[in-house]
């Protein structure tokens, strides 16, 4: 029982680390990664899907391979092993950057500065700010934190308490990349579709886990499972859809409709039409929600790697 037992001690200790420190000011790993995957991209892009997928092939492995290795050298050293995961859960998880940034637009919002929430929005998502207004800023930062507390947080955890340091560093390589090619731009609508594919399928647990998990977190579970039914699947995405509309009934507001990213408009479908519009005090709720999912998922993820290594010992 060492290794899930070491997984839970070290990722308890790296969900503090980030609660106390948030991410690193410089050199942060997930910067270095993508600093790294930027310079491969660079010698392999092609506008062609098989080039693209060896690029996500390398960087991912690479990401895995080197976590491998900092676990098998650790491996029989208990305090190296939880010091290391760590060290690899803070490095990976940003809760706290996520809800220090959201905060900040609520109280930006509530103090009636639209235009400092407009400066600080785009350090929190890609949605074209200028074309916001109060509502709509409340409603982007609600969605935003509830998409990351699955992609930046329980995603990671689902996969930490499935293979360790190498699950923790693949699941965190595997949605940087989606971040960075996967979207659909005329230059990586082929070279980013692996990317794009991968991370819906490293994103689904997590994301199902968060949802779950907001059902029974929220105000209101009936809502939030209700919403979750009726509105998730008609989402875009496959894994922010469940989060999103889960989250919506949780907090009874609506979420989607009309948002302007990456310089084109979308008209989403509304998540939990039965709720009512997002008000910038929403995104404190949304904040404290997050923080239940998350401190729930971890006990989830710990219990489940103890039991599913007592019933293999048996």
């Amino acid at each position: 029982m060492g290794a899930e037992r070491d997984f839970a001690c070290g990722a308890a200790a790296g969900l503090l680390g980030d609660l106390m420190f948030g991410d690193p000011r410089r050199g942060h790993p997930v910067a270095v990664f993508g600093r790294a995957a930027t310079a491969v991209e660079r010698g392999l892009w092609r506008d062609h899907r098989g080039w693209g997928a060896l690029y996500t092939a390398l960087c991912v492995s690479g990401a895995v391979g080197a976590g491998a290795l900092a676990a098998r050298a650790v491996r029989n050293f208990p305090v190296g092993a939880v010091a290391l995961t760590a060290t690899a859960t803070w490095a990976v998880v940003g809760g706290t950057s996520l809800a220090r940034e959201a905060q900040a637009i609520g109280d930006a919002l509530e103090s009636g500065d639209v235009s400092a929430a407009r400066a600080r929005l785009p350090h929190l998502c890609g949605r074209d700010p200028q074309a916001l207004d109060e509502a709509g800023l409340a409603r982007a930062v609600v969605e935003s934190v509830a998409e990351n507390t699955s992609d930046a947080v329980v995603g990671a955890l689902v996969w930490g308490a499935l293979a360790g340091v190498p699950g923790l560093l693949g699941f965190r390589a595997v949605n940087t990349l989606d971040a960075m090619v996967g979207h659909k731009s005329p230059r990586h609508l082929r070279f980013g579709w692996a990317s794009a594919r991968l991370d819906d399928l490293a994103g689904a647990p997590g994301a199902r886990l968060t949802a779950v998990l907001a059902v029974c977190a929220g105000d209101d579970p009936r809502a939030a499972l209700r919403a979750w039914r009726e509105d998730a699947q008609r989402h875009p995405s496959p894994n922010a859809g469940p989060v999103e509309a889960s989250f919506a009934g949780a907090l009874g507001v609506r979420l989607g409709g009309t948002l302007s990213y990456a310089g084109r408009v979308e008209h989403r479908p509304v998540l939990n039409g039965e709720g009512r519009d997002v008000r910038p005090a929403d995104i404190a709720r949304a904040v404290r929600l997050s923080r239940r999912v998350t401190a729930l998922a971890f006990g989830v993820c710990a219990v489940a790697g103890l039991l599913r290594r007592r019933k293999g010992v048996r």
